[in-house]
């Protein structure tokens, strides 16, 4: 049996497995090889990282992993999880293996929905952005879109203007609150009420915007809201809490709603927060406190102490 199993290989699933791993828990990690963030050509705002590859990353936390004798690496789909009791897991794999532990982690990520909108799937990752902090740099001096309405939408728009040579938002046929129109007109944010029909690129770079009504916009880059999913089932299927943008409910240790159960990276978040923090740097930290919860957990567990981690359980 492993201490610990841990679905998930990105920055939040790898972090907690080095964590784990220079403590000595036997650890699984096991890893589908396809990252939210695998259709962006470099990674932005992580220290050291500045214009990464998320492949680069992938490959050089593995890399950093194999010192580690504990934790096995495997690139491998988990086909389904069981909980038989608070310190026993049973995890099958894809190629039919079945593991035990006595934690469970999950860092699985979430998956991106694009809008109904052609052309958006095609410029993912390349001009067509959903996070400022990790593309926003890169559009500065250029001419820039937002796509949607609401307070959020307004706040990007106005974020960007600060740095961007034109901003418009393109609130596709969707009403804009007056207060808010007015504030952004003030601002020198322009507007467009048509619904947009398509982001017209060439090779993966966005040229312009096709309105309804046959108008079109010349732009740089576009920012795009998606719908989250949770990339796999498996907290639903566990009984974790959930909150309604799908991502799984976690308290200031990781814990999930299920004893034993943890949950790292942009998958999870405590209900202080609005939503989960895309950032790569933020899911590596999650992973680490993860991890080092984890280890307290089995600590306490296995010299029958009082665990401190406990309080803010879900």
């Amino acid at each position: 049996m492993k201490n610990v199993i841990i679905i998930g290989g990105g920055p939040a699933g790898m972090s907690a497995a080095l964590t784990l791993g220079r403590t000595h828990h036997t650890v699984l990690l096991a890893d589908s090889d396809d990252g939210r963030n695998a259709p962006a050509e470099a990674m932005h705002n992580f220290l050291t990282h500045e214009g990464t590859s998320p492949a680069a990353l992938r490959e050089l936390g593995r890399e950093n992993l194999t010192a580690y004798p504990h934790v096995e690496v495997r690139s491998v789909m988990v086909d389904s999880v069981r909980r038989l009791t608070d310190e026993h897991f049973e995890a099958t794999l894809a190629d039919g293996t079945v593991v035990e532990s006595r934690r469970l982690l999950l860092a699985t990520g979430l998956r991106d929905e694009m809008p109904p909108v052609s052309g958006a799937a095609e410029l993912w990752g390349k001009s067509a952005f959903h996070c400022p902090y990790c593309h926003g740099y890169e559009v500065t001096g250029k001419n820039v879109a937002v796509l949607g309405t609401g307070g959020e939408r307004v706040r990007l728009a106005l974020q960007l203007s600060r740095f961007a040579t034109d901003t418009v938002l393109c609130t596709g046929g969707e009403p804009l609150e007056p207060t808010l129109q007015n504030v952004l007109e003030t601002n020198d944010v322009t507007v467009r009420p048509e619904p947009v029909t398509e982001l017209v690129s060439e090779t993966g770079q966005l040229r312009h915007i096709a309105f309804e009504g046959g108008a079109t916009l010349e732009r740089d880059a576009v920012f795009i809201k998606t719908v989250l999913h949770q990339r796999a089932p498996f907290a639903q299927l566990l009984g974790c809490a959930m909150f309604p943008d799908a991502s799984v409910e976690v308290n200031e240790f990781a814990q999930t709603s299920v004893p034993g159960v943890y949950a790292a990276g942009d998958m999870a978040r405590r209900a202080t927060v609005p939503a989960p923090m895309a950032a790569v740097i933020a899911a590596a930290a999650s992973g680490t406190v993860a991890g080092a919860i984890i280890d307290q957990d089995l600590l306490s567990a296995e010299f029958k102490l009082p665990n401190p981690f406990v309080s803010g359980r879900v």
